[in-house]
């Protein structure tokens, strides 16, 4: 009897979507025998299924049971006592009751309570000890059979026994995770646990690595090194199916996919069981190792390498181009191929571009540190003709020069993932740079710096010596902000271009102590030499002519703008990010003041050099002019007499005043033209201040008399000596406060003069006398005469 189809109402939404998608069309109908029998297997799987779930529930639910009862009896006995414990008070109500109450309460009780947690933590404990025992014991059956079968050789079976111990491995190490978490009490558990995990561990390691290798040489890597990059644009094609990882097909692929995963999930395992191992301790620990599979790539090809390397120490920037070249052409395998692997393994902090780069670029600084390095050392040693040891220099820097541009492309090569790397962190850099290989080995970096010293000073000191250097100006470098006008001769841009090279090479060191180190040992001994050379210069025309000469005082006013010239660019520098973090690590260096500021730290010391010679000689200079003009007024000085008389009938300032004038105005003029404008601002101001001082202690201080006509005499000589220094402000009077208020006392009328003894500080604030002291004021009224 054929059965009703169902309404279509009564059908769910899931129904009529899979009737709909099933049968669309006539011709599908003929499809519903095959259709039924899959329906029909589908719910004998899902019958079987849940046959199976109806089981696991009936087994945890008699494990759940039976501590239920063991659970519930204890609980029950605690009842009993209480009923019991609650009926005899009732009853009796006494004193001895309510002791016995607070007996079991604050004793009893607490006891049960503890023995309770006591058995429950034995049970917890026995069962992960059983758990554990368990993981551990199949981790040891799959490395035993793994090793039975690999050495019946038998490797289709391999990977699977190794895929099962690093799953029970993985079990074992979550469950000891949580029990270093809640409960650290069970050391010893997790001690003999890893233990056995360790004695497992270095027999599986080793043969997941020896299989590994095993499927490498059946790929045939490495391929030959001479058929990598050909020259021909045309053959990348050829080019491409040399490279064993893209060619590799079926179950080679395959295995090779799995070996790879399974050593990546290997390494993964053993970092987090050392971050485990490591929990808590205060020390610093690297657990980022290298990307074992990859090493395993780069070990065999650095190997073949090494045969070309041995014939090339004489050229060897043919061993920088061919390991450029090798690690170019296989960076696209990585993140085509292996980096989904590594992903899938779940190895956090991993790149397969970044690893296979940093394994080729230590393996070409394994081979200079071993090879290359030793062998430029001992020609630098040799004692030899000058012109071999600066052949040898020569030598030294051009492989110097290499591992810069090396290390610059390398840092292109990085860059080209699309990953935004630290490259700056000095754990990076070290990574991917061949100058790591004076990472540990600083007294080679220290013969890097002496060299490079070297070879600046041999270039500097021609330009030393050449007089043109020091006498031509130079425009203004652009490395300095701000519209001054420095006038520095052409000998401060030499040093600071040679400077800036040694610099410019260090910046690819990596590490910013290393970088540190080698500014102290090459660059500050330039600014050393460059500061030297001034101060001989300053002193050879101090020597010769006590700067009276005009050739010899332009001479110390070029030396001062080229200090002014070199300060303003290492100031500029210095707020870099590259100097502020060597100032810091200078800062945490022993022996360092607390607190203590700096300009630029590693190179603070010669900042702080170059500007004492700078205001000690520009004070210098100030002195040369003050001791000139007071050697050309010394008989003015000293005419007393002139104080009494009227000025020079046709003359505006004394006749015997006029020479140390002019030879003020002519000084003045030499320096306005020659020093730079920031140092020219500090000598006129200080010259103005000490022959202020020198007049007002040789005129008013020197018990003359002052009639009104040498009054009147003695403001016109101010008058025009204030004019000497107008060009360069607007009030030069208030740059000579002495002799500006003692003039002032001079012109006052007698009746204003009178209460100035007797005033005292009232009177001089009331007359605005703000630079002379009561004495000098009382000197300088008693030496005005008033004619009758």
């Amino acid at each position: 009897m054929i059965e009703p189809l169902p309404l279509v109402s009564s059908l769910s939404s899931s129904i009529l979507s899979f009737l709909d998608s099933n049968l669309h069309t006539a011709d599908d109908l003929q499809q519903v025998p095959r259709l039924v029998d899959e329906l029909q297997s589908d719910c004998h799987l899902l019958e079987q299924s849940l046959k199976d779930l109806n089981q696991s529930l009936g087994t945890c639910l008699l494990a759940y049971s039976t501590y239920s009862d063991q659970v519930g009896g204890l609980f029950n006995d605690i009842n009993a006592k209480l009923s019991s414990f609650q009926t005899s008070t009732s009853d009796e109500g006494g004193r001895e009751q309510r002791e016995r109450s607070d007996a079991f309460l604050w004793k009893e009780l607490p006891a049960l309570a503890r023995e309770v947690a006591r058995v429950e933590a034995v049970r917890v404990y026995a069962e992960t000890a059983l758990k554990l025992d368990t993981l551990v014991g199949d981790i040891e059956d799959a490395v035993s059979s793994s090793v039975n079968r690999n050495l019946r050789k038998q490797p289709s079976a391999q990977n699977s026994e190794e895929v099962r111990a690093i799953n029970a491995l993985k079990l074992a190490e979550d469950v000891l995770c949580k029990v270093s978490r809640t409960r650290p009490q069970w050391s010893r558990l997790v001690s003999a646990v890893d233990h056995r995990v360790d004695r497992a561990l270095a027999i599986l390691r080793p043969q997941a690595i020896a299989d590994y290798r095993s499927l490498l040489a059946s790929l045939g890597w490495p391929p030959p090194l001479t058929t990598l990059n050909p020259s021909n644009p045309e053959a990348k094609k050829s080019a491409e199916v040399t490279n064993p990882l893209f060619t590799m097909r079926g179950d080679l692929k395959r295995q090779y996919c799995d070996s790879f995963l399974s050593l990546c999930k290997l390494q993964e395992l053993q970092t987090q069981r050392k971050s485990r191992q490591l929990r808590g301790y205060n020390v610093e620990v690297t657990l980022h190792q290298p990307l074992w599979a990859i090493e395993e790539l780069v070990n065999p090809i650095s190997i073949a390498s090494q045969r070309h390397f041995a014939k090339w120490h004489e050229k060897p920037e043919l061993i920088f181009a061919l390991i450029y070249k090798i690690t170019q052409d296989y960076v696209d395998s990585m993140d085509e191929l292996l980096q989904p692997l590594v992903d899938e393994a779940m190895l956090s902090g991993y790149s397969c571009r970044e690893e296979w780069i940093s394994a080729m670029v230590t393996s070409l600084s394994t081979y200079m540190a071993k090879e290359i390095f030793p062998m430029y050392i001992g020609q630098l040693d040799e004692e030899n003709t000058a012109e071999n040891r600066m052949q040898a220099k020569i030598s030294w820097l051009h492989v110097i020069d290499l591992m810069i541009s090396f290390d610059k492309k390398v840092r292109t090569l990085v860059a080209q993932s699309g990953i935004m790397l630290l490259l700056e962190e000095d754990g990076n850099m070290q990574k991917i740079s061949s100058l790591s290989v004076f990472y540990d080995r600083p007294d080679w970096l220290d013969l890097w710096a002496e060299v490079e010293l070297s070879d600046a000073i041999d270039k500097l000191t021609p330009e030393i010596a050449d007089e043109r250097k020091w006498l031509k100006e130079v425009p203004e470098s652009a490395l300095v902000l701000g519209s001054e006008d420095y006038r520095s001769p052409a000998i401060s841009s030499a040093f600071l271009k040679r400077l800036s090279s040694v610099i410019e090479r260090c910046r690819s060191l990596p590490g910013v102590p290393m970088r540190a180190r080698f500014i102290r040992l090459a660059g500050a001994p330039i600014i050393h030499r460059f500061l030297d050379s001034l101060l001989l210069r300053c002193q050879e025309a101090e020597g010769l002519t006590a700067l009276t000469d005009d050739d010899a005082l332009i001479k110390v006013i070029k030396s001062v703008n080229a200090s002014r010239y070199f300060e303003s660019v290492l100031k500029e520098w210095c707020e870099e990010v590259f100097f502020l973090e060597m100032g810091l690590e200078h800062d945490k260096q022993p022996g360092m003041p607390a607190g203590e500021s700096s300009s630029g730290g590693i190179i603070d010391e010669e900042i702080r050099n170059l500007e004492k010679f700078r205001t000690e000689w520009s004070e210098k200079l100030s002195t040369v002019v003050l001791r000139g003009f007071d050697a050309c007024s010394r008989d003015y000085l000293k005419n007393k007499k002139q104080w009494m008389e009227k000025g020079e009938e046709g003359w505006a300032v004394s006749k015997s005043f006029i020479g140390a004038l002019d030879y003020l105005q002519a000084k003045m003029s030499i320096l306005e033209m020659n020093l730079n404008k920031m140092d020219f601002v500090g000598v006129w101001r200080t010259l103005a201040t000490a022959v202020d001082c020198l007049l007002f202690s040789g005129i008013f201080m020197s018990n003359a008399k002052f009639y009104d006509g040498g009054v009147e005499r003695l403001g016109s000589d101010l008058l025009v000596l204030f004019g000497v220094f107008k060009a360069w402000c607007l009030r030069p009077e208030s740059f000579f406060p002495k002799s500006s208020e003692g003039l002032k006392l001079l012109k006052m009328e007698d009746k204003q003069l009178r209460g100035s003894v007797a005033g005292g500080e009232r009177w001089l604030k009331q007359n605005m006398i703000r630079h002379l002291t009561a004495n000098e004021v009382e000197r300088i009224v008693k030496s005005r005469v008033y004619s009758n």
